[in-house]
């Protein structure tokens, strides 16, 4: 499944860190948008390693469950293009 990672952070090393770290997971599409294709389980992994990376006081992250329906009816203008979700998952 694709998970859609957006975030604001003020913080400009924070920021740095958490790109950084978020391409271990998926792909960056846009300055502060990661498409990341992960399971559940993982997804779960994920969301508990940013919880220590951000501040929620000043820090905005949202992670975004899209189902195959709704990746089916994605559109994109300009680069990168719209990733095609992989056959399989390495564990």
């Amino acid at each position: 499944m694709l998970v859609l990672v957006v975030y604001d952070i003020p913080d400009d090393k924070r920021r740095t860190k958490l790109a950084t770290f978020l391409e271990g997971y998926g792909r960056r599409v846009q300055y502060s948008v990661f498409e990341c294709f992960m399971e559940l389980d993982d997804m779960k992994v994920l969301y508990k390693a940013l919880k220590r990376r951000v501040k929620p006081e000043e820090d905005s992250v949202r992670l975004y469950w899209i189902t195959p329906d709704s990746f089916k009816r994605a559109l994109a203008i300009g680069e990168p293009p719209i990733a095609e979700p992989p056959t399989f998952y390495i564990v």
